[in-house]
């Protein structure tokens, strides 16, 4: 008889149909290993309540639910099921996730028997764990193992994980900034703060507000952000107009906002980023923190995008920072090439010792 070669086996793993997801509080990615990331959509959900029907039912998901955020109406309800990384609408989730997985179905079929591996935050209690993993079944996987977003990162960011060398990863999610140092394939020490994208958007708001009088919506300041946001006051100066409803009569405004704007909306949220990266730093072991003053800072997640981030962080800290190849995918990239290398036994085995996988 034959025996198995090690390509085989690797064969075997992939015909699994293995699945990594990632539910963030902004957006949920889901990642296969013969095609890579299948689905990336904002984490929200629309129901739609008619009257004397009973219980609502589903009316979009995805981009098409976040696009009636602020302009639903009164029988339209489009929920963010994820606050701060975790899930506080369990029913709303599970909806969420099942329209998902079936969306990424729809050019190969994932498997019936797909085995889901999810990111979660390091700092999840064992009910908020128990809420992510129950809904990973909800949606169809046959088993859920979750990973610890930092390792999971790394991986994808093609760090050294294994390595004795120490390396920090800064994960700047919708709802919470995590920062974890990986050594030797576990994570040595974490740290976490609920703050991300919502955060830097509710401050451009409370900024604006402040300064002009005037409200903007959350989408209007999502696309300032991306468009001119900055970390830092840059040269040359970029700006943009953007319109609101004026405070004083109601009315539509228009006013123009400027990258300076935004560094300084931004100021409060990245010094609370930054003091959870030195927080971390006065925890790590000395070897640890010598080794990442040598290799430096990589930042993931889609908070990583705010303009001139790393450069922010690297004069506060005196480490060099990176941002990481396409940083919105990194966790999810990881957590597929985790399961991808292990089988189901083995992956269990390797990170429940360290903590990692609950």
């Amino acid at each position: 008889m034959a025996q198995a070669t090690p390509h085989s086996s690797f064969l075997k793993r992939l015909s699994r149909h293995d699945v990594a997801v990632d539910i963030g509080t902004a957006n949920t990615l889901i990642y296969t290993a013969d095609r890579g990331v299948v689905l990336n959509q904002p984490s929200v959900v629309c129901f739609e309540r008619r009257a004397g029907a009973g219980e609502a039912t589903v009316a979009a998901v995805g981009r098409e639910a976040k696009e009636l955020l602020g302009r639903a109406p009164s029988n339209l309800e489009p929920v963010r099921p994820l606050c701060n990384g975790v899930i506080a609408d369990f029913s709303a989730a599970g909806h969420m996730m099942r329209r998902f997985v079936a969306m990424a179905r729809t050019h190969r079929p994932l498997g019936r028997r797909a085995s889901f591996t999810v990111c979660v935050p390091a700092t999840a209690n064992q009910v908020e764990l128990r809420a992510i993993r129950e809904t990973a079944l909800a949606a169809g996987a046959a088993s859920a193992n979750l990973i610890g977003e930092s390792l999971a990162s790394a991986i994808g960011a093609g760090l050294p994980v294994a390595s004795a060398t120490g390396s920090m990863v800064v994960n700047i999610g919708g709802g919470t900034t995590e920062v974890g140092v990986i050594a030797l394939g576990g994570l040595a020490c974490c740290g976490s703060v609920r703050v991300g994208g919502d955060e830097f958007d509710r401050a451009i708001i409370n900024y604006v507000r402040g300064l002009h009088g005037v409200l903007l919506g959350d989408q209007t300041v999502e696309h300032v952000k991306k468009t001119i946001g900055s970390a830092l006051h840059g040269q040359p100066v970029e700006t943009m107009r953007a319109t609101g409803r004026s405070l004083d009569d109601g009315l539509p405004r228009t006013i123009e906002l400027t990258s300076h704007d935004i560094a300084d909306a931004l100021a409060v949220p990245l010094r609370q980023v930054i003091g959870a990266v030195r927080q971390v730093f006065e925890t790590a072991p000395p070897e640890l923190v010598t080794d990442i003053a040598d290799t430096g800072i990589l930042l993931t997640g889609g908070g990583a995008l705010l303009g001139q981030l790393d450069a922010c962080l690297a004069a506060e800290l005196g480490v060099a920072v990176r941002v990481a190849d396409e940083p919105l995918t990194c966790a999810v990239r990881g957590a597929g090439l985790a399961a991808a290398c292990l089988d189901a036994h083995a992956f269990a085995r390797a990170f429940d010792q360290a903590a990692l996988i609950r």
